[in-house]
C-alpha cells in the first residue's frame, strides 16, 4: 500500500488556499492512499478555516511564524509520521500546476529516483523580468554544479520526496529550503532528477524574492554555507590558493630584484610576501582539519538518521493507539 501526502506550508494564504486545494488529487495510478497536509505557519488571517473547508486532511499549527524552510521541515515531519511513502510539497499561492503531480512521483514509483524536482518554463513565465529570469537559470547552474546534479530549477519548490529521502535532509537555513536540500542530497549520493512542468496564472507576489539584491546575497551565502560544509578540502584549498599565489608571486619578484642588485631591498614586500604564503598555509590547515571533522558529521548524521526512524516509528505507533 503506497500513501502520498501533499504538504502546503502557508502563512496567511486565505486568498489563494481555496483555489490550490481545489486542484489537488484525491486519485492517482500507483497511489492507494492520498492526504492534505497543511502547515499554519503561525498565520493571523483565516488559513486555518480555509484549509478545513477546502478538505484539508491534516493541519499543524505552528503559533509563531518560523519562516519557509522551518515550515518545511515541520511537514516532512509530519507526513513520515503520518506514515507517508512519498511526500509531495507545493506552494499555497497555486503557482504550480497539480495536474502535473503524477509525472513529478512517477520516477520514484519507478525506483529511478528518491527526490524529483519540477522544473517550471522560466522562459514562458510572464511576470518574470528578464534579470530574474537570467538569475534563475545562473543561480540553477551554480547548484548544480556544487551539487553535482542535474537539476534544472534549483528554486522550484514543487518537488517530491521518497520516504527514505525525506529521513535524511536536514535544514539549516532560515530563510529557505530549495536550495540547501538539493545540494545536501547532491553530496549524499541521493538520486535526484527534474522533470518539466506547467505554472499556472499569477495570483499574488513572491515573498521569498522581496528584492533581486536580497534573494541574490542570501542564496550565495546558503551555497557558500552549504560547499564549505560538504567539501571543506577542496573549498578551502581554493581560498587558500588565492593569498599563498600572490605571496609566492611577491617572494619570486623580492628575489629577482635582489639577485638583479637592486638599490632598494624591498623589505615590505619580501613581509607581505611571508605573510600571505602564512595565510594559505593556514587555510589548507583548515580545510585539511574540516575534511577530518567530516567523517564525523557523516558518523552523526547515520546515528540521527537512525533515531529520526525509531523516533517516527513510536510516535506512529503512539497516534495508532
Amino acid at each position: 500500500m503506497t500513501k502520498l501526502i501533499i504538504q502546503i506550508p502557508c502563512y496567511n494564504e486565505e486568498r489563494t488556499l481555496g483555489v490550490t486545494l481545489a486542484a489537488l488529487p484525491r486519485q492517482l495510478t500507483g497511489i492507494d492512499e492520498i492526504e492534505w497536509l497543511i502547515i499554519d505557519d503561525g498565520s493571523r488571517d483565516r488559513t486555518v478555516e480555509v484549509a478545513r473547508a477546502g478538505g484539508a486532511d491534516r493541519i499543524v499549527r505552528v503559533t509563531k511564524n518560523r519562516g519557509l524552510a522551518k515550515a518545511f521541515m515541520t511537514g516532512l515531519e509530519a507526513s513520515l509520521i503520518a506514515g507517508a511513502d512519498i511526500i509531495v510539497n507545493t506552494d499555497a499561492d497555486n503557482q504550480y500546476c497539480a495536474d502535473d503531480i503524477p509525472k513529478l512521483i512517477e520516477p520514484i514509483l519507478a525506483g529511478r529516483a528518491e527526490i524529483v524536482i519540477g522544473a517550471r518554463p522560466i522562459e514562458a513565465i510572464e511576470h518574470f523580468s528578464p534579470l530574474k529570469k537570467l538569475l534563475q537559470k545562473g543561480g540553477s547552474w551554480v547548484v548544480r554544479l556544487v551539487s553535482n546534479t542535474n537539476v534544472a530549477d534549483a528554486p522550484s519548490g514543487f518537488r517530491a520526496f521518497s520516504r527514505e529521502a525525506a529521513m535524511q535532509l536536514n535544514v539549516f537555513n532560515e530563510y529557505t529550503y530549495t536550495i540547501e536540500t538539493i545540494i545536501q542530497a547532491g553530496q549524499r549520493g541521493m538520486a535526484i532528477t527534474s522533470v518539466p512542468i506547467r505554472t499556472n496564472g499569477y495570483l499574488r507576489p513572491s515573498r521569498l524574492v522581496k528584492s533581486i539584491p536580497s534573494y541574490l546575497k542570501r542564496s550565495v551565502l546558503t551555497i557558500l554555507r552549504i560547499f564549505l560544509t560538504y567539501k571543506p578540502l577542496r573549498a578551502f584549498t581554493l581560498l587558500g590558493s588565492v593569498p599563498f599565489t600572490l605571496g609566492f608571486g611577491l617572494g619570486v619578484r623580492w628575489v629577482i630584484f635582489y639577485f638583479l642588485g637592486s638599490e632598494r631591498t624591498r623589505i615590505p614586500s619580501l613581509i607581505l610576501a611571508a605573510i600571505l604564503i602564512m595565510i594559505g598555509f593556514q587555510l589548507w590547515i583548515v580545510g585539511l582539519v574540516a575534511e577530518l571533522l567530516g567523517v564525523n558529521r557523516k558518523l552523526l548524521e547515520d546515528i540521527q538518521l537512525r533515531l529520526r526512524r525509531a523516533q517516527i516509528e513510536r510516535q506512529r505507533t503512539k497516534d495508532s493507539h
